[in-house]
């Protein structure tokens, strides 16, 4: 009962955020419900037992790319009536996507109700008392460590190529002398002064 209870409550959360994500007019509180809908479909990976899921929407979709979301829509100080103005344009193109994707997913229902798909027997068996994360774990770093090892030195290389792409030099920027910084005495930064009444300091 508690398991029906908190499933309908995460699958609403969700449900209702998705909808808030794509109908808010503030870049910034899309975001924010998109923050949301990760967090509640994290809880409803935690009811079907997919641990792992569940951290990585946590850890690698709300720590690390929701907040780049975030941090660019205010650092970019994108303007709302801009963002409107080219919806009724693309409206048929969005409505033919969701279309297609609403018959996907009745497809994938019907599929699923009809039976007849044993994908449980093509797997390799896992014994019920070992914890899900665990189990992922002892299959990444025994069968697939040089796959596991490949991939992350893929996104190593992607790192060091996007620094080295945006680290340019740039003309007359002021350098910082660290040796200046350091022999500059707290008596040449600071003056003590007694302006009279109504009067101001000049510099």
């Amino acid at each position: 009962m508690i398991q029906a209870i908190a499933f309908y409550l995460f699958a609403i959360v969700v449900i209702g955020s998705a909808a808030m994500t794509i109908s808010s007019r503030n870049p910034v509180h899309s975001v924010m419900w998109l923050i949301l809908a990760f967090f509640n479909a994290a809880g409803l990976m935690v009811l079907v037992g997919a641990e792992f899921i569940a951290m990585l929407l946590v850890i690698v979709y709300v720590g690390a790319v929701a907040v780049l979301f975030l941090f660019v829509v205010m650092m970019l100080d994108i303007e709302v009536a801009q963002l409107r103005a080219g919806v009724a344009r693309y409206a048929a193109l969005g409505l033919a996507l969701a279309v297609a994707l609403a018959a996907e997913i009745l497809i994938g229902i019907g599929a699923w109700s009809a039976g007849g798909l044993k994908v449980g027997q093509r797997i390799a068996p896992v014994d019920t008392a070992v914890p899900n994360i665990q189990a992922m774990g002892q299959l990444l770093y025994t069968r697939y460590l040089f796959v596991f090892e490949a991939a992350g030195f893929v996104l190593l290389v992607a790192m060091i190529g996007a620094i080295v792409l945006t680290h340019r030099q740039r003309g007359g920027v002021r350098g910082q002398n660290i040796g200046r910084q350091n022999a500059r005495r707290p008596q040449d930064a600071t003056r003590n002064v007694q302006p009279p009444i109504g009067q101001g300091v000049q510099l």
